[in-house]
């Protein structure tokens, strides 16, 4: 074992599953898996409680996006952790601290630290900040964005507090996630600069993981319905041939029970025997 190779009674995170399940989804789609193959391996998955019981779901198929390598289970800093893990803080400068697009685009995305001050300049162009997996150089990061005839899109998770400060000319900078209140120690985002004949959005998103875990969930709970119903139509199928069969049984019965002979005259009625005098014979 590597020495970088978690222990395989280290207990696995969320992130860990949501790995594994993101291969088995692309072994499906791949036609590596079928059906009953992948949900079989995806339920081992979501029980998985350690990189031991993880490791040999995914051991015979490649990694998503390669031809060979298995999935790798090392942990890393999960970037949907607690607050506190993910705001880095000390003399961190951040993976980028400036982008420019011209006549073209640029995106900060996935696995990244956001550095306290981030400048960008989109001119017939546009842009994309991703924070949903980003850690913090620290608490309060702010974000400059001057967009000429072009756009940048800033997208946080949940939780994080956002303040906007930019100026529009023939632009405007998107004021609505401004007011929501922030999680205990989540870091602050500011966005300010300038639009002119452009704009600056700001939307608040699931990060990709949360959102594969609750479409998951979607779809269990569909599944779930789906066969909840199959079994009330079998139930309700086996009652009505139940009835069937317990009416059959009693006109059967009706059928082989004795009749009484012939009595046109009602010879052998009670009430004619009441009827009789007592001289009769």
């Amino acid at each position: 074992m590597t020495d970088d190779a978690p222990a395989p009674d280290l207990r696995a995170s969320d992130a860990d599953r949501e790995r594994v399940a993101e291969v088995l989804r692309d072994a499906l789609a791949e036609g590596r898996l079928d059906m009953e193959e992948f949900e079989e391996r995806l339920d081992a998955t979501y029980r998985a409680r350690t990189y031991g019981e993880l490791a040999p779901i995914t051991r015979d198929l490649p990694a998503s996006g390669s031809a060979v390598a298995p999935v790798s289970l090392t942990k890393d800093a999960a970037p949907n952790g607690s607050w506190a893990d993910r705001i880095v803080g000390g003399d961190d400068p951040g993976t980028s601290s400036w982008a420019v697009a011209v006549m073209s685009g640029f995106q900060r995305k996935g696995r990244w630290t956001a550095p306290r001050r981030f400048n960008c300049f989109a001119f017939w162009g546009g842009g994309e900040i991703d924070l949903r997996e980003a850690n913090f150089a620290g608490r309060e990061i702010v974000i400059n964005a001057v967009a000429i005839m072009g756009g940048v899109e800033v997208i946080v998770p949940p939780g994080v507090e956002v303040v906007v400060r930019g100026v529009g000319i023939m632009g405007g900078f998107d004021h609505r996630e401004e007011g929501v209140p922030p999680e205990p120690g989540a870091p602050r985002v500011v966005v300010t600069g300038l639009a002119f004949w452009g704009g600056v959005g700001v939307q608040r998103k699931l990060p990709r993981a949360e959102r594969q875990r609750l479409r998951e969930e979607r779809r269990r709970e569909k599944q779930a319905l789906k066969e909840e119903r199959r079994r009330e139509h079998l139930e309700r199928a086996e009652r009505q041939r139940q009835d069937h069969l317990d009416s059959a049984e009693r006109h059967r019965r009706e059928l082989e029970e004795p009749r009484r002979p012939h009595d046109p005259l009602n010879l052998h009625s009670p009430h004619r025997e009441h009827e009789r005098r007592p001289g009769d014979r």
